[in-house]
């Protein structure tokens, strides 16, 4: 509550006889002093400048104060920071560190033409939401959304960064592909109601290569989970394979992607697959045997048991060939677990409890991913009214999360911090109060001298000028 006499005041519980105040009135200071990092490893990689060549700007060049990779930069840099909503920025407008993490030239808005606009550096959330209302056919004639995006070389952008952070080819790369829901509120283009999830949402598609994110494609939920993932294989491989035609590359997904179509394209593409397959009472049949040897043995040990079989297998309709198949026979505490995958894999080079255990269950790393993605980066809050405008909002966040990896991977290597969550990397280490002090010939950040983590701060700088050309 404020206190009586000095309005703006924040009054809390007294201390040895003397009042306990507070007011946001500390001036040119910063609670993101990470922005610092972040904006190293933006400067260093070209990831928010190469994303800005993406757009096609039509507004009148005279007009305009902030240009696209200055707005863009804003939203990325601020959605890593943990400001997901554009409603934030109308605050964040003021903060000169994101204004120098963006690009701007005038920190503090003072040289803004508008009397309106001065002392805000930085755009506001009605400037910024145009970036997502533009309409693909907007021109100069348009009168406000004048910002279209080219989505396919977003697209590519996020595969050009996974092959320009390796100094020489990988032998093998494994693609893991996976669908999930994004939850929806309102009345967005694109909504319908998902019987599994038991709610109206959207069906984005993601792969990912390690921690590198490859493809995240916004998508209805009125469609199977595996739709379109041929073609975002076609142009991911094809991509990859221009500047390693050498690679050998595996995919791995769930049973939802152990269609005829996937295995097909991928046995006539030399690309081979680890899938998921849904049980049925034909594969239960397969491994009778073993899973009474696995009951057996459980009921013997007091523990449980498992048995593994290698197969061959075709459905009665959909597949057009047989295939190899491993299932997993387990019993575990009173009832049988059996599983199965199917792959193009010969068991030459991978027996089946070695596929099963080492190739297929390692999948589970991407349910990380995702999570990182979704909450961690926002990537659920796609609450604008097209479908278009929510596929930006999750490059977005795509983009956010893709830097907060390049921190992690590259800045945080061999320090307490090199595995963790985005979420956590915010909270510990970008969420850093510091004052800006600007001068003409420099701009000094004074950052908390009670900081716990100063030495993974600046080993973390020390990271990344070792990793990247140094700038003058």
């Amino acid at each position: 509550m404020q206190t009586d006499c000095s309005p703006g005041q924040l009054k809390f519980q007294g201390f040895g006889g003397r009042q306990v105040v507070a007011a946001f009135d500390g001036g040119l200071q910063t609670s993101d002093s990470g922005l610092l990092l972040l904006r190293q490893v933006a400067a260093e990689t070209g990831l928010i400048r190469r994303f800005a060549a993406c757009f096609t700007d039509h507004r009148c060049p005279e007009r305009i104060e902030h240009t696209v990779e200055e707005l863009l930069g804003q939203r990325v840099l601020a959605q890593a920071q943990g400001y997901e909503d554009l409603n934030d920025h109308d605050t964040l407008r003021d903060d000169p560190l994101l204004a120098l993490a963006a690009g701007k030239g005038d920190l503090t808005g003072a040289e803004r033409p508008r009397t309106r606009d001065r002392g805000h550096a930085l755009a506001g959330s009605s400037t910024l939401n145009r970036l997502e209302r533009a309409p693909a056919e907007a021109t100069a004639a348009s009168r406000y959304h004048k910002i279209v995006y080219e989505g396919q070389a977003i697209e590519g952008l996020f595969v050009e960064h996974f092959l320009d952070a390796h100094d020489r080819p990988p032998s093998r790369i494994v693609l893991d592909l996976d669908a999930t829901d994004d939850p929806l509120h309102g009345e967005q283009e694109g909504r319908f109601f998902h019987g599994y999830y038991g709610h109206y949402c959207y069906l984005p598609l993601y792969i990912f290569c390690g921690s590198f994110l490859l493809c995240a494609k916004l998508r209805p939920s009125d469609i199977d989970g595996s739709a379109g993932a041929v073609d975002e294989l076609k142009r991911i491989v094809g991509q990859i394979r221009e500047r390693w035609p050498d690679v050998e590359i595996w995919i791995r997904a769930d049973s939802g992607f152990a269609r005829d179509a996937i295995m097909a394209w991928c046995e006539a593409n030399r690309v081979e697959y680890v899938l998921g397959l849904a049980r049925n009472a034909r594969l239960a049949r397969a491994i009778g045997a073993e899973l009474e040897q696995a009951r057996q043995e459980a009921e013997r040990t007091g523990r449980s048991a498992r048995r593994f079989k290698d197969f061959r297998y075709r459905t009665r309709k959909s597949w057009s060939r047989k295939r190899r198949v491993v299932g997993k026979a387990e019993q575990l505490r009173g009832k049988a677990n059996p599983r199965f995958v199917v792959t193009s894999l010969a068991p030459e080079r991978l027996q089946a409890s070695t596929l099963y255990r080492k190739a297929y269950c390692a999948r589970g790393d991407m349910e990380n991913r995702i999570k990182e993605q979704q909450l961690g980066m926002f990537a659920d809050r796609t609450s604008t009214a097209t479908m278009r405008g929510n596929q930006l909002r999750l490059w977005i966040a795509s983009l956010a999360y893709t830097l907060m990896d390049e921190l992690r991977r590259v800045a945080l290597r061999d320090t307490a911090l090199a595995k963790a969550q985005v979420g956590t990397i915010r909270t510990r280490l970008l969420k850093l109060s510091g004052v800006v002090k600007l001068s003409v010939r420099r701009v000094r950040i004074a950052l908390s001298s009670v900081f716990p983590l100063q030495a993974v701060f600046e080993r973390a700088l020390l990271n990344i000028q070792r990793a990247y050309p140094l700038r003058s």
